[in-house]
């Protein structure tokens, strides 16, 4: 009786990025809250705009408008620290975020900067999102991708300290702030923590339902969770704090979204 020995094949540049990304960020000073945010009201004047305009309104496009609102009010969460010890505070919030698509006949998650997201509506960024989803050409292999395929590993996770070495340089790359979505790969609540070169990083978990009092009657209500990360070289604990609070009420409240119904 014959076996077939095991199928040999490269890793990825994209893959091998990733492995390179995880690595490097694993060494920064980064600190994890996670949070539940009570999201009901958001998502029911989500569910009545797609019922009002008859087309879908992507929940992430609403999480990255809220961010980037809380970014613009709280900018002390939107630094970064260059080698020399010079603080660089940006004014565009350029979010950057992991939008499935299908790459080589496989779906995987792409990294795509949303600039000036804080100068965006919320139907903006859905509409960039939904381009970049439905993008089927096959383009290029943009030019850090080629860098996993020339350079040694050693070399090549150099790329990652450029958050340190030139501030300015990272943000034309990758952008300032990241969110990424763990809950659009499942279903109920949960949680995930995951290393970032970013001062501020986003991840987005599921959303369950538990009770809660409100005028003194229990409701089923539906609750986020929301990891949030910060570069605690640069973000104290203060500030921080304040920063998660403020974000939990755009995206209680459902900022941004009353502009769309409007439109």
């Amino acid at each position: 009786m014959s076996s077939r020995g095991p199928e040999i094949d490269r890793v990825s540049p994209q893959k091998q990025l990733t492995v390179d990304y995880m690595q490097m960020a694993g060494h920064r000073s980064n600190v994890h809250g996670l949070v539940e945010i009570d999201v009901t009201d958001a998502r029911e004047q989500i569910r009545s705009i797609e019922e009002e305009t008859g087309t879908d309104l992507s929940f992430t496009a609403f999480i990255i408008s809220c961010l980037a609102a809380t970014v613009e009010e709280q900018p002390q969460v939107h630094r970064y620290h260059d080698w020399r010890g010079r603080i660089y505070e940006f004014e565009d919030v350029d979010v950057n975020v992991l939008i499935e698509r299908e790459v080589d006949g496989e779906r995987i998650g792409v990294p795509h900067v949303i600039r000036a997201a804080n100068q965006r509506t919320v139907r903006s960024i859905h509409d960039e999102i939904r381009r970049v989803q439905t993008d089927t050409s096959n383009r290029p292999e943009a030019g850090i991708a080629k860098l996993a395929r020339r350079f040694p590993g050693v070399i090549r996770r150099q790329i990652w300290r450029l958050p340190q070495w030139f501030p300015s340089r990272w943000k034309q790359l990758a952008g300032t702030v990241a969110v990424t979505s763990v809950g659009m790969f499942g279903t109920g609540n949960g949680w995930a923590i995951s290393p970032t070169n970013y001062t501020l990083q986003l991840t987005v978990g599921g959303i369950g339902t538990k009770p809660r009092l409100i005028d003194g009657e229990l409701q089923s209500r539906e609750y986020l969770s929301l990891t949030v990360t910060f570069d605690h070289d640069v973000v104290d604990g203060a500030p921080a704090t304040r920063f998660v609070q403020r974000l939990g009420a755009h995206l209680e409240a459902g900022t941004g979204l009353d502009a769309v119904s409007a439109d």
